[in-house]
């Protein structure tokens, strides 16, 4: 008996501890992990599915006439452009010229996969030849100025720049100030935007990651201002750039809000009627004496380049 009694104690102690454990991770572990959804955290894209050469590969494949066989420019880019630049590759390099080791990329091969956080680093330092991103944060900018390094910035894109609210939150549009004001801490709950009584949590994303740096952008002269104490308790407010949420991450959890009444959608990129969209780049250096970077680039910007990045879910440049 004295046994038993025990043996229940500590099944007891056990259940009151997991519990306890469930509960914290109830009402705030899991509000700060998965609020609005993983669209609005730094969730990587799967390698795996967008890798050149691969016939169950997800990339746009285009059978091109331009080739490029010796002599290629390596290139590299941000994780939601990966699909734009794999199926570069796919199109215009041989297949023996991307090589991976099942964790990385290797240094001799003409696919890189650094991202904006790295990958601005590697163009300036000349170990990538072009790279397929947005515009650089001012820190970028200075690290390329202080190492001498001159870049070019080539057009070749578009894309809309949106904001994201979990699913079942009423809020379907919001204005381009009542945005910056959320981030400038003017509004600290979603009854001040039209929404429930409920404290905005406002995302941010690492310095000099892409969509940081467009959200930095976007605010302009405001500075991102304090949060409410009790945001990690509240809704989410994220961002990203619309293709990453729609086409590559994928997660009913979330929605895009319309801003100023125009919904981000490709019709809208195009006609301009939406006012948040950014353009991205094949960027490369000036004194970058590949003689097959101008020709890469041209292509880019002719029918079959374009016609890859519209068909990855983009908009091209015309």
């Amino acid at each position: 008996m004295k046994l038993f009694k025990q043996i229940m104690s500590i099944i007891l102690v056990i259940a009151l501890f997991a519990s306890f454990n469930f509960s914290i991770w109830f009402l705030l572990t899991r509000r700060c992990y998965d609020n609005y959804g993983t669209t609005t955290m730094a969730k990587m894209i799967e390698l795996e599915n967008y890798m050149p050469f691969d016939e169950n590969s997800l990339i746009v494949k285009l059978d091109s006439d331009f080739k490029i066989t010796e002599n290629m420019p390596v290139l590299d880019g941000a994780t939601a452009l990966l699909p734009i630049y794999s199926a570069v590759i796919n199109a215009v390099y041989p297949e023996d010229c991307v090589i991976h080791d099942g964790e990385d990329f290797t240094a001799d091969s003409a696919m890189q996969y650094k991202n904006t956080l790295r990958g601005y680093k590697a163009i300036v330092d000349g170990d990538t030849d072009i790279l397929f991103c947005a515009g650089p944060s001012a820190a970028q900018a200075e690290y390329a100025k202080e190492k001498g390094v001159e870049l070019e910035y080539v057009p070749i894109g578009k894309e809309a720049f949106v904001f994201l609210v979990n699913s079942k939150n009423p809020v379907e549009d919001l204005s381009q100030e009542e945005i910056r004001g959320i981030y400038a801490g003017r509004y600290k709950n979603w009854k001040d935007v039209g929404g429930a009584n409920r404290v905005i949590n406002p995302l941010t994303r690492l310095e000099g990651s892409g969509s940081q740096t467009a959200l930095v952008n976007f605010l302009g002269n405001e500075k991102i201002g304090r949060k409410s104490p009790l945001a990690f308790l509240g809704g989410t407010l994220g961002f990203s750039f619309r293709y990453y949420v729609e086409g590559i991450v994928g997660n009913s959890g979330v929605k895009m809000v319309s801003v100023d009444g125009v919904y981000p959608d490709v019709e809208n990129i195009k006609n301009g009627s939406y006012p948040i969209v950014s353009q991205f780049y094949a960027i490369y250096r000036k004194d970058n004496t590949n003689e097959n970077i101008q020709p890469l680039i041209d292509w880019l910007l002719s029918e079959e380049g374009q016609y890859i990045i519209e068909e990855s879910g983009y908009v091209g440049i015309n």
